[in-house]
């Protein structure tokens, strides 16, 4: 008889651990006029406000599949949003593609067992007062209690929005007890969050991990390869830039997601 590799943990209760997914991206523009650069913020105020926000986050809970019990959404002024749910676990059984170290859907929904558990969204639109850099920062947390992880959602909430650098943070906390009392600090295969990515989403990013495996603590930072000026000028096409304007604003936005991305600045 070929004993299973990854068996199921028969446990006394219910799943205690608490997986805690952060979620964060920047996208970079290039704003040439104090007017322009308002119309950025409008415009990204207005593209994910709380209503559309609370969308995205309903089909987060819908992969993870969870219940929603409530929900708080606000918006801001001048700018930005938030949007808090509780969630609860769903009716039916968990599925065995939650202990599978793979991509999630882009987005179906996965049957989960999750109680006590809670998504959040905030966002952060701003812009340069000189330089014209325009960002929109997007911060995203998913915390779970039962079998199926929140990396789950991760494809679906990076393809959700325009993502230059992404970082992702994820974490087991806490312990769950099997039916011999043996205590479990983690009840899934994980080697990397590069795993639980499409092969498209990891072939368009450069990435870099950090983990602590002993701590369950995993840390995934991206940053997107192609760099086309036609997508980062915001209000203004190409024509009405010099070459060596657009030379300059390029090395501006590259230096900008190079120290987000690496988390200094860089002389």
């Amino acid at each position: 008889m070929v004993k299973d590799p990854n068996p199921k943990i028969r446990l006394h209760g219910f799943n205690n651990l608490t997986k805690s997914l952060s979620f964060n991206i920047f996208d970079i523009s290039y704003a040439k006029t104090e007017q322009h650069r308002k119309e950025y913020i409008e415009y990204i105020d207005e593209l994910y406000n709380a209503e559309r926000l609370t969308e995205i986050l309903t089909n987060v809970t819908k992969i993870i599949g969870a219940n929603i019990l409530n929900v708080a959404r606000q918006d801001y002024d001048p700018q930005g949003a938030s949007v808090t749910m509780l969630i609860a676990e769903h009716e039916n059984p968990p599925s065995d593609d939650g202990w599978e170290e793979a991509p999630g859907p882009l987005p179906d929904t996965i049957v989960a067992h999750l109680d006590k558990s809670h998504v959040t969204v905030h966002t952060y639109p701003e812009s340069h007062p000189d330089n014209g850099i325009s960002t929109f920062r997007v911060d995203v947390d998913v915390s779970t209690c039962g079998v199926i992880s929140p990396l789950r959602a991760l494809n679906y909430l990076i393809h959700s929005f325009d993502s230059d650098i992404v970082t992702v943070d994820y974490r087991v906390r806490g312990m769950t007890r099997d039916v011999d009392g043996t205590k479990h600090y983690i009840d899934h295969d994980i080697n990397s969050i590069q795993n639980f990515l499409t092969e498209d989403t990891q072939n368009a990013y450069q990435m870099i991990d950090v983990n602590v495996y002993q701590e369950n603590v995993f840390h995934t930072k991206m940053l997107l390869k192609d760099f086309d000026i036609d997508n980062y000028l915001f209000g203004a096409g190409r024509e009405e830039f010099t070459e060596k304007e657009l030379a300059d604003i390029e090395e501006r936005l590259r230096k900008e997601m190079l120290e987000i991305f690496y988390s200094r600045n860089l002389d």
